[in-house]
């Protein structure tokens, strides 16, 4: 049997209505289905500017999917054809391939510069139940993973003045938190009046990034740790 197959010629838009979303004649599309074909067995699909060359056995996989419906010639369905006679489709052909690629071997192979939602979305806009688990399974699996990534805590302990603490506290953002306040007693005389010192503990949390890296302090972030530093 004659290998499944598309083409990303871009054609000229032409007017239509409902799933039509651009037509014209396709170099590959316009020319005769594959050699020793069975006449009827092949169909076009036109996805946004994107001609699609595949078997109406493949669009029946799922016999409650659009792409079923397209192929029985559903009255209820609005299905313009563009000049070649592919059924017009106003969807991106960029995340309709994998779509395509399941009904053909029923496997769910993303590349990965595409998102799943985005996979997701077409598999719910074409009613494919079994991808539509499967795309859903995908994203749980990989939120999952970033869920379980283990949050790293950094600390730092600030030695300050009773007169400071205001400001110091002040200064705590980009995630910092106050965790403990520790007297240590006065150090010296100002004036009639001790000026009492504390331990001052502080936490922040450093959430790891897909990518395995962190973000760079702020200003704020870099005086507390050079305070820190100093102990």
């Amino acid at each position: 049997m004659a290998a499944e197959n598309h083409c990303d010629f871009p054609v000229p838009p032409v007017g239509g209505l409902g799933l039509g979303g651009a037509g014209g004649p396709c170099r590959r599309c316009s020319s005769a289905p594959p050699p020793g074909a069975v006449p009827g067995k092949w169909v076009r699909l036109n996805v946004g500017g994107t001609c699609f060359l595949t078997t109406r056995q493949t669009l029946c996989r799922d016999p409650k999917s659009f792409l079923f419906r397209l192929c029985q010639a559903d009255p209820d369905l609005d299905s313009d054809k563009d000049e070649t006679g592919a059924y017009l489709i106003d969807r991106d052909p960029t995340y309709f391939g994998p779509v395509l690629n399941y009904l053909r071997h029923g496997k769910l192979v993303i590349n990965k510069d595409l998102a799943e939602e985005g996979v997701l979305e077409e598999a719910e806009f074409y009613n494919i139940t079994s991808l539509i688990k499967l795309v859903k399974d995908k994203i749980r699996e990989r939120d999952s993973k970033i869920s379980q990534v283990p949050v790293k805590h950094v600390y730092r302990v600030l030695q300050c003045q009773e007169e400071e603490l205001t400001q110091m506290v002040s200064t705590m953002s980009d995630g910092w938190k106050f965790e403990q306040l520790v007297s240590i007693g006065s150090s010296y005389n100002y004036g009639n009046e001790d000026q009492a010192e504390f331990l001052c503990v502080v936490s922040k949390e450093l959430h790891n990034t897909p990518y395995g890296t962190t973000s760079e302090p702020s200003e704020k972030a870099k005086i507390l740790q050079e305070r820190g530093s100093r102990m």
